[in-house]
This record gives C-alpha cells, sequence and structure tokens, in this order.
C-alpha cells in the first residue's frame, strides 16, 4: 500500500497535445533561442572521520535538444526567418509553464509552441513534465516526452 502511495505520488501527467494541422510540407525549422540553464545536486555527509561530498553540475540549452530531434526528423534548421522559405518554415517556441511537488522532489512541466512561419498560425502546442536528478534533467526529459508527441517514430 506504501509503495502505491509513492509511486502515485511521483508519477508525471500524461503529455498534452493538440494539433491544428499536420506538419507535412514543411523542410526547414526556426527555433526562438534560448538560454543556458545549470544545475547541480549533491550531499554532504559526516562521520567520525572527517566530513564528505559530491555534486553533480549540469547544463541544457533546451533550443539545443529541439535542434537535435527536429534534425534527426529531417529538419534543416535555419539560423534566421528568410521570406523565400518561410511558406516551408516552422518556428518553435519553447516555455517552463509550472512547477508541481511530488513525494520527494518536483517536476517541471515545459510547453512546446509550434507555427506557420508564414501565418504565425498555431499548428500544434504540446505541454509535458519531467522529473530527474537535477533541473537540467527535468527540462531535458520533458522535451523529448512532448517531442514524442510531435515525432512519435
Amino acid at each position: 500500500m506504501l509503495m502505491l502511495l509513492i509511486n502515485s505520488c511521483a508519477s508525471l501527467k500524461p503529455v498534452t497535445h493538440s494539433s491544428n494541422t499536420s506538419l507535412m510540407g514543411y523542410k526547414y525549422a526556426y527555433i526562438t533561442p534560448t538560454s543556458s540553464l545549470s544545475s547541480s545536486s549533491g550531499g554532504v555527509y559526516g562521520n567520525a572521520y572527517g566530513v564528505y561530498g559530491s555534486t553533480i553540475s549540469k547544463s541544457i540549452n533546451p533550443a539545443d535538444v529541439i535542434s537535435g530531434i527536429l534534425m534527426k526528423n529531417g529538419f534543416i534548421l535555419i539560423p534566421e526567418l528568410n521570406d523565400e522559405i518561410k511558406d516551408r518554415t516552422i518556428i518553435i517556441n519553447y516555455g517552463e509553464t509550472g512547477r508541481r511537488n511530488v513525494f520527494w522532489g518536483y517536476t517541471i512541466e515545459i510547453t512546446l509552441q509550434i507555427l506557420s512561419a508564414d501565418t504565425f498560425e498555431v499548428l500544434c502546442t504540446t505541454t509535458a513534465e519531467g522529473m530527474g536528478s537535477t533541473e537540467a534533467d527535468d527540462i531535458r526529459i520533458a522535451i523529448k516526452r512532448a517531442m514524442k508527441t510531435i515525432f512519435p517514430k
């Protein structure tokens, strides 16, 4: 019974996804720049012989994770919007949209919004949570979960 309670407190919410149209026909992608986040976790332990500790530091730039997934799925990344190809270009916006306390920590929720560069129409929006050992892990997990609903293969 206790194990069921612990598992239910720490489970991630299902990924939500709303799509107005297919991404078929889009070949290029522009990702709104994001800044890097560094995070660390660790602990200090002591006994009669001394104090010991260790930390793990990780960093993430959400745009880098999104870029890799898009390239893997055949998109060509462009450094700036180009009028000549805007009818075949998507714009990806990233945002952190929440935190939720769970039994032994918290989750981070992110939202990705994909727009048509030609019309600025929202093509799809997806929201996902992540939970790892650091905030960088939380964000990486959330992005991968969100992108999996866009590119399920």
